[in-house]
């Protein structure tokens, strides 16, 4: 059974969860799917928006359901993707119940961060692993809400206490997340068990060929919102007296008007502003471009547009920080910089290194594949359900 809690704005996560679903049905597995949406607050009585933050910690609702389905459906294991705010942690507790493997895929810090990002006023921040979660509350962290802060620190704090991270199984999906997942345990209290930890990364489907680099266009590609936290700053910066190519930028966002001041200020011309563009439209520019370029500011979870990149064999020039650094193999699949150093990215712009389209997608076959996730998924499956089984998980102990 696949769980997920939709947020009211579609993001990657929810991408992952449907291909994910549809690459277990292709291989004859039945996924049932148990969903909510944040979009249900909308509807509540001002009791039930009262009550909420109690539901958040957890869900009845969620509970009865979850428990009733894998009953009736005879789930083997239940593989949860988002829980906040309506699903709540106590999915985990009704698969505890019923005795059957609970799976998390860890798509951000939010174990970690009441935030979820690591960032704080636009600048990484780690203070809620070394100082605890009291750091949240002063600042704001979760959407700059304090209620709803408090909230997010609250349901970690209670689930910490009550030892209910230490009895599920987590998909990280680098080896950086795993890192960070780990320092839950920092504090002296075994709050995680390291062998529950598989590292699988998200996948992409390769539907288009590659085109050699060599009759590519003199163009580059920033796929992304248009905030300082993607580094649009550092990018057009970086950009500066670069007159021989042009700079594609696909995404819309806060920094928008700036861009565009900044450009004209700076009498560039060789940049195009291209704004939201659709799935498609950006793959085939991904396909004629040199490199992607993502200048990110802060750890990202795992962009799915670097594994896209990589399935036409464009290089990705990169923030040498968190997941991005991770991804990149440095003069083979792409290059990284100094993240906050503009100078930098503009010297690397000017001296690429040659990159070999082939060799970049035989990476992505390796690494982001559908097959390859398939088989990984699997074994992970089997892992956690011959355990529960076996009585070595943590329920038992």
């Amino acid at each position: 059974m696949l769980v997920h809690n939709y947020y009211q704005i579609p993001g990657g996560e929810d991408t992952v969860v449907s291909n994910e679903k549809r690459l277990l049905e292709e291989h004859g597995h039945v996924a049932f799917f148990y969903m909510r949406s944040n979009q249900e607050i909308h509807r509540f009585s001002l009791v039930r928006k009262l009550l909420f933050p109690f539901e958040t910690v957890f869900s009845r609702k969620t509970y009865r359901d979850v428990k009733r389905l894998i009953k009736e459906e005879r789930i083997d294991l239940v593989h949860v993707h988002n829980t906040l705010s309506m699903i709540s942690p106590s999915v985990y507790y009704a698969a505890f119940k019923c005795k059957v493997p609970v799976i998390q895929t860890v798509h951000n810090f939010r174990l970690l961060c009441p935030g979820a990002v690591f960032v704080k006023k636009d600048i990484i921040c780690e203070d809620c692993v070394k100082k605890g979660l009291l750091c949240a509350l002063k600042g704001r962290c979760y959407r700059n809400s304090l209620p709803q802060t408090l909230v997010s620190a609250l349901i970690l704090k209670i689930h910490r206490v009550m030892g209910t991270y230490r009895k599920i199984y987590y998909i990280c999906l680098t080896e950086f997340n795993k890192k960070k997942l780990l320092q839950l345990n920092n504090c002296g209290k075994q709050l995680i068990e390291a062998d529950h930890i598989f590292i699988k990364p998200n996948f992409v489907r390769a539907e288009r060929e590659c085109v050699p680099i060599s009759r590519r266009k003199n163009q580059f590609l920033y796929v992304g919102r248009l905030d300082a936290l993607k580094g649009i700053q550092v990018l057009l910066e970086a950009w500066k007296g670069i007159d021989d190519s042009r700079l594609l930028i696909c995404g819309t966002g806060p920094r928008r008007a700036w861009a565009d001041d900044f450009l004209k200020q700076n009498n560039i011309n060789n940049v195009q502003l291209l704004g939201q563009l659709s799935h498609e439209q950006v793959m085939g520019l991904l396909q004629e471009s040199r490199a992607l370029l993502m200048p990110t500011q802060w750890y990202e979870g795992q962009p799915m547009v670097i594994l896209e990149s990589y399935s036409v064999g464009t290089p990705v020039i990169g923030s040498r920080l968190g997941n991005v650094q991770d991804m990149i193999e440095e003069g083979i699949t792409g290059c990284t910089f100094s993240h906050d150093k503009p100078e930098e990215l503009h010297r690397l712009l000017q001296n690429l290194p040659d990159f070999e389209e082939g060799v970049i997608r035989r990476h992505f076959e390796e690494h982001y594949a559908s097959e390859e996730n398939y088989q990984r998924l699997m074994w992970i499956y089997h892992q956690a359900i011959e355990d529960v089984r076996n009585g070595k998980s943590s329920h038992h102990h």
